[in-house]
């Protein structure tokens, strides 16, 4: 018997409302790129943005914990998974409002978003993605 098993897939927390179609597509998305998830449906995410840290400005529709992190919106799962790699000194990941083609927000059209690294003294680019219209 081996006693070197593989570490379990990392456990997100994602707070959402029971009505946000979009935030049960992404978190979809991150459940098939092999991240755990465990959904926990709130009248407003207002109040776990706030307990994670992530100002008003940068809010979307559903708020995510993983490892330490905060995950605000449509966030990519490929940054979530670099995220975790690279364990930065941050608050976590943002992408403010819910922009057209990010994931979960498949449309017609893609709008260009910025994914954020979000610290204690301001937000910098962590990764940015296109549009086509």
């Amino acid at each position: 018997l081996s006693l070197l098993q593989a570490a379990p897939a990392p456990l997100m927390t994602v707070y959402k409302t029971p009505t946000c179609g979009c935030c049960a597509k992404w978190v979809e998305l991150v459940r098939a790129a092999g991240i755990r998830v465990k959904v926990i449906e709130v009248p407003s995410t207002a109040s776990a943005r706030q307990s994670a840290g992530i100002k008003e400005k940068f809010g979307s529709c559903h708020t995510g914990l993983i490892n330490g992190y905060a995950i605000e919106g449509h966030v990519p799962v490929a940054d979530i998974q670099r995220l975790l790699r690279e364990k930065p000194k941050a608050i976590g990941l943002a992408v403010p409002g819910m922009p057209m083609g990010s994931p979960g927000m498949e449309g017609p059209y893609k709008d260009a978003y910025t994914v954020l690294l979000l610290s204690q003294d301001g937000s910098t680019a962590y990764n940015k993605y296109a549009g086509s219209r």
